[in-house]
């Protein structure tokens, strides 16, 4: 879209530097909508936002999309934005390749860890509603050992047994170096698509869009958060790649990732299950008391996302 059909290049001068979002938009249009008098020069690309209420969205989309192009060629506005923001101004494929980089070289430098998970399911649907808890050490030596032990378990046995456990087993299956080749965060096995940017709690992060290459169960499809100075995952939103079951109708799955020492790892992964009977089951992994290989005195603990 032409952003000079729209409104003169001046007008996008109303707001200050960084600040013509899709909220001011919005105040803008309020204030027109409530005045019949409209500014002489900007009058006719106003009106037309007017008229066209239902197209407000995506007009705003389109101007802070062409403000953005603008600034980009101010080399000394757009090198302070940088700093404020802490965006280096990347395209997909040079954020993946850092990411993946820098992946590499974590897990080369992780020779171990220990933590604690808390597992809660909790399923309500026919034939009836059950739940479980579980409590599981975990002991991973780099670069493919991971040793369980089950501390405590309470509630329905089916669960612990055909869900619970089973995900122990998954991941120890997970672990296995072909698995891993499979399933790895890179290019061999996944599309990127830069999609926007996020400040978090965390920091300054880009979102990418992946999609996998191959339906394999341990893939996914969805969005991901990559740390703009660590180029590490802290979040994904995302489903399976592959339905794994014909009675699962919608798996939706978010993990939050956080920073022990110099490493990125999970801090809470949550997972909704919608069963075709109607039936919805509802998973918590909480990650705590790590201790990275070498360190014996450091014990971090990981806090509930939920």
């Amino acid at each position: 879209m032409n952003r000079a059909r729209i409104l003169p290049k001046h007008c996008f001068r109303r707001f200050p530097q960084g600040e013509l979002t899709v909220k001011n938009l919005r105040r803008l249009l309020a204030t027109v909508r409530h005045s019949g008098k409209l500014e002489r020069d900007c009058g006719v690309g106003l009106n037309l936002l007017r008229r066209r209420p239902l197209e407000t969205l995506l007009l705003a989309v389109a101007l802070v999309a062409a403000a953005s192009v603008e600034a980009r060629a101010q080399n000394v506005e757009q090198d302070a934005s940088s700093a404020r923001t802490g965006f280096a101004s990347l395209s997909s494929d040079q954020i993946v390749e850092r990411m993946m980089r820098k992946n590499a070289e974590r897990a080369e430098a992780l020779r171990g860890f220990r933590g604690t998970r808390s597992y809660h399911l909790e399923y309500k649907g026919f034939p009836g509603n059950r739940e479980a808890q579980m409590v599981v050490n975990v002991d991973y030596q780099a670069p493919d050992h991971k040793e369980f032990t089950v501390v405590s378990q309470s509630g329905s046995k089916l669960l612990i047994d055909r869900v619970l456990k089973k995900l122990l087993e998954s991941e120890r299956e997970a672990m296995n170096p072909e698995n891993r080749a499979r399933t790895a965060l890179t290019t061999d096995n996944y599309n990127f698509i830069l999609t926007g940017h996020d400040s978090t709690s965390g920091g300054a992060a880009y979102v990418l869009e992946v999609e996998p290459k191959s339906k394999n169960k341990f893939l996914y499809s969805g969005k991901i958060w990559v740390d703009a100075n660590d180029f590490a995952v802290t979040r994904i939103e995302a489903e399976p790649a592959r339905n794994p079951s014909f009675w699962i109708k919608k798996t939706e799955i978010r993990h939050v990732y956080r920073k022990i020492d110099e490493f990125w790892l999970p801090q809470q992964n949550y997972t909704v299950t919608m069963v075709r009977l109607g039936g919805r089951a509802i998973l918590t992994i909480d990650y705590q008391d790590y201790r990275i290989a070498g360190d014996r005195s450091r014990t971090t603990q990981s806090s509930s996302a939920r």
